[in-house]
């Protein structure tokens, strides 16, 4: 076994990913490009048949971000832009749907926003029965209230359904020092405790979701999903990207890194 490979964490039983709309589409385009959701839906497959149980919270910022239409020359009230960029997240939930079932799994696409034409409520019971049955359970719509960012209802969902851990997955391998694509010196985190991230303002999620994760003591793994089987490796409990925790790394929570991948 490769030593990048080695087994250092638990392996969990429960797990909420967080998918940013970004990644359902092509880098630096917006919409949904088909080819990049069954990308995602072919990993979570192969972590699913690990056994673990897992819910996916998604985005929307690849159709519509309600900061958009916050400027002051917009017409569009804030909270409305809030509840437009919700829906968007129900929209990548669909096609996320889809092509995790045209892969052979058993999903369910949960909302927060009720809309049973497509999908059903959110209701906290009713989910975890969902992924006890070992079924792909898919969150959108947030958390059905405006000015709450999709970072802070995968926090609420992690911790509503007892996940073991938030899976945070990015374009880049973990939390940097600073921007690697500027800086060639940055550093990885290997490990990183919630207190580092708040007092170094690192740009992992957004603060009310880190505090949430802090105080309710709820481990956040920030990876890679672009490179091939990082999903499953994250839910085997093999050592990739970065842990955020309470425990202080022994190491200092560093490793040496390149750049981006």
């Amino acid at each position: 076994m490769a030593a990048d490979a080695t087994i250092v964490r638990p392996k969990p039983r429960r797990v909420v990913l967080k998918i940013s709309g970004e990644s359902f589409c092509q880098a630096g385009e917006r919409g949904i490009a088909m080819s990049e959701v069954l990308v995602i839906a072919e990993q979570t497959m192969r972590a699913a048949a690990q056994g673990v149980q897992m819910a996916i919270v998604m985005g929307g910022g690849n159709i519509l971000r309600g900061a958009q239409f916050t400027s002051g020359v917009s017409s569009i009230e804030q909270a409305t832009a809030h509840y437009m960029g919700m829906l968007a997240t129900v929209m990548n939930g669909l096609a996320l749907q889809d092509a995790l079932e045209s892969l052979g799994a058993q999903t369910r696409l949960l909302t927060a926003i009720r809309m049973e034409a497509v999908a059903e409520p959110y209701i906290r019971r009713r989910a975890r029965r969902h992924l006890e049955k070992g079924r792909i359970v898919l969150l959108a719509a947030g958390t059905g209230s405006p000015f709450v960012t999709t970072d802070t209802a995968a926090a609420q969902r992690a911790l509503e359904l007892e996940a073991d851990v938030l899976l945070k997955a990015t374009r880049v391998d973990g939390v940097y020092s600073d921007d690697p694509e500027k800086n060639a010196h940055a550093v990885l985190y290997s490990e990183l405790t919630y207190h580092a991230v708040q007092q170094q303002n690192l740009r992992v999620m957004d603060p009310t979701a880190i505090a949430q994760c802090m105080e309710h003591d709820m481990p956040i793994l920030v990876f890679n999903y672009r490179k091939e089987g990082n999903i499953e490796r994250a839910v085997r409990g093999d050592k990739v990207g970065t842990l955020i925790s309470s425990q202080v790394p022994a190491n200092g929570a560093k490793e040496a890194t390149g750049r981006k991948a």
